[in-house]
């Protein structure tokens, strides 16, 4: 039986995780973190580099995983997701703890270079739009808008976090979607042979009618069928008689 629009589904549509905002400014902040450790924190002497490094790359790389993962399960998705929001928050604080220890500023409401780093960071998404200042940006500018960019991040993929909880609520997890899914699809089959079995009798009916006007059509068939033969049986012992006599006379 084909499957209808009302048949629920167990798969949800892949989230094309390239168009979200956060997923744009994750990626940002790991080429971010990335450049600044190859600038600022020693390859050898300081173990921050790959925690700073494999911290932006969880984020990242949890947040694809997770939007994936949503496909079969909102679960694993909710789970992967705040995986990668812990891991933001560690990335934070790395960098807050590199301003801290290196008595650098942090970027403040009130100055001017706060409401640039924080504009920027809010209008843009892209790594395009920040991979040109790398090479430019103090390392104190790095840690700040890294900061902010984190900031942004996170409150982004709470209002995310937040819709797929209340479909998680109203929707359930895989285990309900295939339950649903599964007892629609036997509801529509059951309704199905119940339409079925309702028009059988006006089935039988008809075809008894059919049968019979087939049959009656059959004996008013035979019977001009027999007339013609009859006729055409007449007709034919006429022509020969009056061959005969033709024959008969010319000799």
């Amino acid at each position: 039986m084909a499957e209808t629009s009302n048949t629920p589904h167990v798969l949800k549509s892949q989230a094309n995780w390239d168009a979200l905002y956060f997923y744009q400014k994750s990626d940002v902040i790991y080429q971010l973190a990335f450049a600044f450790c190859d600038r600022f924190i020693h390859l050898y002497k300081d173990r921050t580099r790959d925690q700073v490094i494999q911290a932006a790359r969880s984020c990242k790389q949890n947040i694809v995983e997770g939007l994936a993962d949503g496909v079969a399960s909102t679960e694993m998705q909710l789970k992967l997701l705040n995986v990668a929001r812990a891991s933001l928050k560690e990335l934070r604080e790395d960098f807050e703890d590199y301003i801290k220890s290196r008595h650098l500023q942090f970027f403040v409401s009130g100055e001017p270079r706060y409401a640039d780093t924080l504009n920027y960071c809010r209008y843009h998404n892209r790594l395009s739009d920040y991979e040109p200042f790398f090479a430019q940006w103090t390392d104190e500018q790095m840690c700040n808008y890294a900061i902010t960019l984190c900031h942004f991040i996170d409150r982004m993929m709470m209002s995310f976090l937040k819709k797929l909880e209340q479909e998680f609520i109203t929707e359930g997890g895989i285990k309900e979607r295939m339950h649903r899914a599964r007892t629609g699809y036997r509801q529509q089959q059951d309704e199905r042979l119940k339409q079925l079995e309702a028009e059988l009798p006006r089935l039988k009916q008809a075809l008894a009618e059919a049968q019979a006007e087939a049959a009656k059509w059959k004996a008013a068939f035979e019977n001009l069928k027999q007339r013609a033969l009859k006729m055409y049986y007449g007709k034919e012992e006429e022509i020969k008689r009056l061959k005969e006599q033709l024959g008969e006379e010319k000799l």
